[in-house]
């Protein structure tokens, strides 16, 4: 279970990393989605660093066993921000195509939730 539980998690920081970066620095970009007028710039920008560090913090605290609660704390925040996420997606798309954000959003959210489901009940922090 613990290895299955670090190949998510890692699997889950960089999705979470890779989209963060691209709210932050490719704004134009996401300018183009029709749901990217439900928030301004800086909020796209604040989601953007909030998922930046929560990958930083899935994967660091528990590597270094520096404060390993914080990994379960990360997802759970994560699974709450891909829940609004796709609430804000599912406003505008409700397609199950591999353009529509909002399923990525989904499998994200699961994800994070079973990672943190994990933590805290299958495979507690040391």
């Amino acid at each position: 279970m613990n290895i299955l539980l670090w190949v998510l998690q890692l699997a889950l920081a960089l999705l979470s990393l890779s989209g963060g970066a691209y709210k932050v620095f490719m704004f134009d970009e996401l300018a183009k989605m029709p749901a990217t007028g439900a928030l301004a710039r800086g909020g796209w920008g604040a989601v953007g660093v909030f998922e930046m560090l929560c990958a930083v913090l899935l994967v660091v605290p528990a590597a270094t066993k520096w404060m390993p609660v914080l990994t379960p704390l990360a997802a759970a925040a994560l699974a709450v921000e891909s829940l609004a996420l796709a609430g804000l997606y599912a406003r505008y798309s409700l397609e199950l195509t591999a353009t529509n954000p909002l399923v990525w959003v989904v499998m994200m959210g699961l994800m994070a939730a079973f990672v943190a489901y994990g933590r805290y009940v299958l495979r507690p922090p040391a």
